[in-house]
């Protein structure tokens, strides 16, 4: 069977805006980013498989139940069809709280691995697209080639490629 070429993205920052401080439990606080609605229709039309991976620590702190986080995903997925005609192929995430403690939780690549093996995915065709230090990581341990989208939080952080926006990541996949 071939291989199969993916994108990674993580939510909060990439998908949708982040809230400073705070997560997302409420429907009415999540907002999908501009670039993301133009460029994910795109994606999915040049025959990536797009996977959501994402850390819930929320969940694992108490701020908020799963019950609530299932509810903003199926928001989110019913908006993303309306507005895009598109949907994930697969959600992925880890509501742990230490990345010592879960091979899951990023920056450990254990969604990632687990998309890979369940999807037959080729890591060297495939992409994590974060906004931080930890999903570039994830997606170096995982062997994926990494986007930064946006000003690195610190100088240390080493992508592949580093945007200011996913327009310019769509560049690069045409």
């Amino acid at each position: 069977m071939e291989k199969r070429k993916a994108i990674f993205f993580d939510r909060d920052g990439v998908v949708n805006y982040r809230i400073v401080g705070e997560y997302i439990n409420l429907e009415e606080n999540f907002r999908f980013t501009p670039d993301f609605l133009a460029t994910f229709p795109k994606i999915k039309k040049l025959g990536y498989l797009v996977i959501l991976v994402s850390n819930q620590k929320g969940v694992g702190k108490g701020l908020m139940t799963n019950e609530e986080l299932i509810r903003i995903h199926q928001f989110m997925t019913k908006q993303l069809q309306q507005l895009t005609g598109e949907l994930f192929d697969d959600v992925f995430y880890c509501t742990d709280v230490s990345p010592e403690k879960s091979w899951r939780l990023k920056p450990n690549p254990g969604m990632l691995l687990e998309a890979i093996e369940k999807w037959n995915i080729d890591p060297r065709s495939s992409w994590i697209v974060g906004d931080s230090e930890k999903d570039i990581l994830a997606g170096k341990s995982a062997g994926v080639r990494t986007v930064l989208i946006g000003l690195p939080e610190n100088s240390n952080i080493v992508a592949d490629y580093c945007f200011p926006s996913l327009f310019e990541f769509l560049k690069i996949l045409e």
